[in-house]
């Protein structure tokens, strides 16, 4: 428990203190007159700091050499504070403060060094000592510790700071740095500069030029990094990063690169697919900005990998598939990395033929079926099928053999023509002297009345060595008149006819080839 005594020399009032003591406070700090006087006084009752930084509170204290009849010697000194309800704390036995507080004393003069400033010391202190007789106390001390900061603001011309700090204005003076060099002293915590793009800036309270505030400056060129750094999957979560160092802190903008033309994609420091496709393969970066300027950074390539698409089939040639000719048939799918070919036939458990084309150089009936390609790699696999058929016989004769046959058709054509010609010709001409007089009548083989001419294509096939057939086939009717009816087309079968004598019912051309006629539906 403590008592309040004030002594002044020349002063006739005084107060007496319980048996357990004597706390004298001293009501100015006005220049001690004397050595005899109970006092302290203080280089600074207001002093205002900044963060990280040290300060020193220095004072100097005096007293009475004798007290009440007797020596009056001093004991104790130390620098106490307050906390909450009042209660002094002694800093060097605060958890707060350890490690970072010493006391230090001598002739009189006491200095209380804190290292390492944080905002919470800020506070009052005061300094107290006492002697076998009495202890005294000054008055405090306030402490401001300031988290020194740097405002940016940009106009046109040039770029604003302000040097931000909770210190009472007036107070102190200013320190303004470039590139870490002081370029003037202020008492106002504003100041313009034309900036440039690789320049810095700074600022410090006057006594204190060692821990001045961080400096400000344009983002430096950003840095890019991909979650996850392994191979990338189709349909998998990925997060792109863009960091760069800056103060003001930087604002982000991604952009894709499409050949050469730039497309917003977003903005902030992250740019996340939460399941990547195929199509966002690309190159990407970041551009950095705040007010002192701007960088951008390298392009990061993401390649996506992905399984086969569904396979593309083509066949070659694309009309139909004649019997012996060459087939080619070609796979093709979009995937990443690049995919196997596998080429399967229906029912078969072997595959055929692997690569991205399959040749079948003499296609024949027994390879008819469906054909499926499978594409496949490392991510998954997928097929396509196809049906291939003959859709006809492709025969060729010999050179040699060919034209005789052909002359042989064209021969065999035209004495048909001829002889049918002929037989209605003479039809005709003896019709008339058979009705007269009766003595032959038509065969009965022959209709009785002659149409029009029948005509024939022949084709040949080509067999085995054995005799050539002809197989008749419609062809187009010769336009004699533009009123001639559409002849008919007929199978002809030619008969040998055996000679007659005259005087039979039915008189015939000794000469005369006969053929029986079927017409065709």
């Amino acid at each position: 428990m403590f008592y309040s005594l004030t002594e002044m020399r020349g002063a006739a009032m005084s107060l007496t203190a319980a048996a357990s003591g004597l706390v004298v406070f001293l009501l100015s700090v006005s220049v001690v007159q004397g050595q005899d006087v109970w006092g302290v006084t203080y280089s600074s009752t207001e002093i205002c700091a900044v963060k990280g930084s040290t300060v020193e509170i220095r004072c100097r204290y005096t007293y009475p050499s004798r007290w009440r009849g007797g020596v009056n010697t001093v004991e104790k000194t130390f620098w106490f504070t307050k906390q909450k309800g009042g209660k002094p704390v002694d800093p060097r036995t605060d958890s707060e403060y350890a490690g970072r507080v010493e006391d230090l004393c001598g002739n009189n003069i006491c200095t209380l060094r804190i290292r390492n400033l944080r905002e919470s010391d800020s506070a009052q202190y005061w300094f107290r000592f006492t002697t076998n007789k009495a202890a005294y106390s000054g008055l405090p001390v306030t402490l401001s510790v300031t988290d020194l900061q740097l405002k940016v603001s940009r106009s046109q011309q040039s770029t604003r700071l302000q040097c931000l700090s909770s210190c009472p204005p007036g107070h102190t003076s200013y320190i303004w740095f470039k590139n870490g060099g002081k370029i003037k002293e202020d008492t106002s915590p504003h100041a313009d500069f034309s900036y440039g793009p690789a320049e810095s800036y700074s600022c410090a309270l006057k006594g204190y030029e060692d821990s001045p505030s961080p400096s400000v400056y344009a983002p430096k060129i950003p840095s890019v990094s991909v979650s996850p750094s392994a191979e990338i999957e189709e349909g998998s979560s990925v997060t792109l990063t863009c960091s760069s160092d800056a103060n003001p802190a930087a604002n982000y903008i991604w952009w894709k690169d499409k050949n050469v033309q730039l497309s917003f994609v977003n903005k902030g420091p992250r740019l996340l697919f939460s399941s990547i496709l195929s199509s966002e393969s690309g190159e990407y970066y970041c551009r950095a900005l705040n007010l002192l300027g701007s960088t951008r950074s390298e392009s990061i390539f993401i390649d996506v990998k992905y399984a086969p698409k569904l396979p593309s089939v083509s066949v070659s040639p694309s009309a139909g598939i004649e019997e012996g000719s060459s087939v080619t048939l070609t796979c093709s799918s979009d995937a990443n990395p690049a995919a196997n070919y596998i080429w399967y036939k229906e029912n078969e458990d072997s595959p055929k033929a692997s690569g991205q084309i399959f040749t079948i150089t003499d296609f024949r009936a027994e390879h008819s079926g469906s054909y499926s390609c499978e594409a496949q790699n490392k991510l998954g696999r997928s097929n396509s099928t196809l049906y291939l058929t003959v859709v006809g016989a492709s025969w060729k004769l010999p050179a040699a053999v060919t034209i005789p046959v052909v002359l042989l058709a064209v021969i065999s054509l035209s004495v048909f023509l001829w002889i049918s010609r002929r037989k209605s010709a003479s039809r005709d001409s003896s019709e008339p002297a058979e009705r007269a007089d009766n003595r032959e009548e038509p065969l009965p083989d022959q209709p009785e009345e002659q149409g029009d001419l029948q005509y024939a294509t022949i084709h040949f096939s080509n067999s085995r060595a054995e005799p050539l057939y002809s197989n008749m086939r419609a062809a187009q009717p010769l336009r004699h008149t533009e009123q001639q009816e559409v002849p008919e087309y007929a199978a002809v079968k030619f008969k040998s006819a055996a000679p007659r004598p005259r005087g039979q019912d039915s008189a015939e051309d000794p000469a005369a080839l006969y053929s029986t006629v079927n017409k065709s539906h």
